[in-house]
């Protein structure tokens, strides 16, 4: 049975922090299509950020990119989402990285060599060089991961509002006219499109909690596929 180099089971793989305080940076955030105006600029900060919520809510996918950092500990995520289906992408922190799929209910995760000699020395590194691993998206030792794939999950995080938001003047994101909302009780500014659907565009973070996420490609497919020969995490320690 594989274990790591402290003797523990293969559960010990799981990056369970970086799921966790990516999630909670993302929660810190306030809350394409015709190039004619949206109306999103004149209304109240509540009605934009009601507006860019039923908006995102009704897409049927995303690009999820950008770098968030706890304390100095940068975080990198580069996700593509698919409403009701799940997503793929890439995650890394301090130079850990590792690709994921969740699909069909099964999470998918293949870690560069320095991941898995980090989460499981040297042994788990030769093992797994170039593999792909896979578990339950709702128990086990990745399930934490199963919300960074997840569509609606993401949206509700990055939209969530204390109530004190103020707008700001409009100004343009890589070519994009929109409008800013910011959130004084938890430090970020929202940006929304105010041309076609109003999307949100990007958040910024700032304080101890710094970042900039940006979302793109709106509506466009996203290909998903599980990985062939993935190694069953399960099985592992049978």
């Amino acid at each position: 049975m594989f274990r790591t180099r402290h003797g523990a089971p293969p559960r010990a793989l799981a990056p369970l922090a970086l799921p966790l305080i990516l999630l909670a940076l993302l929660a810190g955030g306030c809350g394409g299509g015709s190039p004619s105006g949206n109306g999103v600029a004149s209304k109240s900060p509540d009605q934009i950020l009601a507006a860019t919520k039923s908006a995102a809510s009704a897409a049927t996918s995303v690009h999820v990119t950008g770098t968030l950092a706890s304390h100095g500990t940068p975080i990198t995520i580069d996700m593509s989402l698919a409403a009701g289906r799940g997503g793929k992408g890439k995650l890394s922190e301090n130079g850990l990285s590792f690709e994921l799929i969740v699909l069909d209910e099964t999470i998918y995760i293949k870690g560069s060599p320095s991941f898995y000699s980090h989460f499981g020395g040297s042994a788990a590194a030769q093992l797994f060089q170039g593999k792909w691993l896979k578990a339950p998206a709702g128990q086990g030792e990745l399930a934490s991961l199963g919300a960074l794939a997840n569509h609606g999950k993401i949206l509700d995080q990055v939209l969530a509002s204390t109530g004190s938001l103020t707008k700001g003047s409009t100004t343009t994101l890589a070519g994009q006219p929109v409008v800013e909302l910011t959130d004084a009780t938890k430090s970020g500014s929202l940006y929304v499109a105010i041309t076609g659907e109003p999307y949100p565009v990007q958040i910024v973070k700032h304080g101890s909690e710094t970042g900039r996420v940006s979302f793109s490609e709106w509506n466009k497919p996203v290909a998903l596929r599980a990985p062939a020969n993935a190694i069953d995490i399960g099985a592992l320690g049978k």
